[in-house]
């Protein structure tokens, strides 16, 4: 039973999965190897003892935070972590004077951690800056965007900057093991919801863990010891309301209108247009409507039905009723009438698919955008074939998808309007590509 002074007692809430299951020392960490990796850098530094300031860039849940708590407890430093997103320089100075006492009391070095330093300002990072020179303070700045232009030149220079990779599938599928085995009780999990859960964690350690600790909540109100992937999926669905605008009927005739302009009816498309503006229908409404079908069932083989459905909304929203409604009569039969395609349709989604599901891989080094001296020294922009000075305009054998992808195959476009002549120009460039490749085997 529990007493009155019980009922005062401050309780520290749980932490999350993901802070519970923090590397505590080196051999634990995951990922990283090149880094890491017997002979790498920060492996060398770990190796040495001898700390030193250092941007890690990367994106979020690769260990940026984890590493900068491992150095200070290798090199037995002092170690304060600041936001740059809540922090501001009262902070940097009580920091530098919590630094100093430490090594006026003890002779132990401070390692300052500032999460996302991209968010200080200028005069912000400044102030860093003579601390780190006299060796009060070990810098690790810790950012998701390019140092190049949100770290200060003079903070850059002072520091080493370290490329942080997203973890690999194999690395989170070592992390959900950890996870399941120490802090799940024992909850099964399927070959598939395991893929699932590896999939759309996306490179992310702090993602999959949450995740875990997600359907750890629902698998014990659902009283379930084993998950699925159909279990996964509504564990972590997004769930969004849905609004009814005008019932059954109302959506049952725009249906009716799409299918009439998708099945080249034109007269079957003015009534049900007429229909419903009869019946009350917002006009910019099957404008807004008009606009989709343009792009999804006329596409590229007639792209200027979507300049015709954009411009019957501005002339409607110019002129009003009743006038108005002719522009988008006129806009309703071009649509009937145009030839179809969902090639581009298709093709999107398919797209939307693969990266939904897939890794997020990075930007091959030759594609990359290089306008600093770092991004140069890494490599970015290297061996880029510049397409206009080839033949034709056309860098045949070129590839523009990250290292080791399978090549997708998204865009058919079909033998209708102008998709007729766009493919015979992708079957050009495709053949080009076919003979540059065969010229770079021999």
């Amino acid at each position: 039973m529990s007493s009155v002074n019980d009922l005062f007692t401050k309780r520290e809430p749980e932490a999350p999965l993901a802070d519970r299951l923090r590397p505590r020392t080196l051999e634990e960490f995951v990922g990283q190897d090149h880094l890491l990796g017997p002979g790498k850098p920060l492996r060398l530094a770990f190796e040495a003892g001898k700390p030193h300031s250092m941007i890690l860039w990367g994106p979020p849940g690769v260990g940026k935070t984890t590493l900068a708590r491992l150095m200070a407890r290798a090199f037995d430093a002092e170690f304060i972590a600041i936001s740059a997103v809540l922090s501001g320089v009262k902070d940097i100075r009580d920091a530098v004077s919590r630094a100093e006492l430490t090594l006026q009391q003890s002779g132990r070095r401070t390692i300052i951690f500032v999460d996302e330093v991209h968010r200080f300002n200028k005069a912000q990072q400044d102030a860093f800056l003579p601390h780190v020179e006299r060796g009060l303070l070990t810098f690790i700045g810790a950012t998701t965007e390019n140092p190049s232009f949100e770290v200060i030149s003079a903070l850059l220079s002072r520091a080493a900057v370290y490329v942080l990779q997203p973890l690999t599938v194999e690395e989170l599928g070592r992390l959900f093991d950890r996870a399941r085995d120490a802090a799940l009780n024992g909850l099964q999990f399927s070959s598939e919801a395991r893929e699932l859960l590896v999939a759309v964690a996306d490179g992310d350690a702090r993602r999959l863990y949450n995740m875990l600790e997600q359907i750890g909540i629902a698998a014990e109100e659902a009283g379930r010891g084993e998950i699925d992937e159909t279990f996964a999926r509504e564990a972590l669905a997004q769930r969004l309301r849905r609004f009814d605008k005008g019932g059954d009927q109302f959506y049952d005739q725009i249906s009716a209108l799409h299918k009439s302009v998708r099945g080249s009816a034109p007269d079957a498309t003015l009534y049900w247009l007429t229909r419903m503006l009869d019946g009350g229908a917002d006009p910019l409404y099957v404008g807004r409507r008009l606009v989709r079908m343009a792009v999804e069932d006329i596409g590229l083989a007639d792209p200027r039905a979507l300049r015709v459905a954009l411009d019957a909304c501005e002339t409607y929203e110019r002129l009003g009723s009743p006038e108005g409604e002719l522009a988008l009569a006129e806009a309703a039969l071009y649509m009937a009438i145009a030839p179809k395609s969902n090639a581009a349709y298709v093709a999107f989604g398919a797209a939307r698919e693969l990266v939904r599901n897939d890794a997020s891989r990075p930007v091959p080094e030759h594609l990359r955008n290089a306008p600093t001296s770092l991004m140069k020294a890494l490599g970015y922009g290297r061996d880029y074939r510049y397409a206009h000075d080839e033949q034709d305009a056309y860098a045949a054998g070129e590839n523009y998808f990250p290292e080791g992808m399978k090549r997708p195959d998204f865009y058919h476009p079909t033998d209708r309007g102008l998709e007729a002549r766009i493919r015979e120009h992708l079957d050009r460039l495709r053949q080009l590509d076919v003979e540059a490749r065969k010229k770079k085997r021999k």
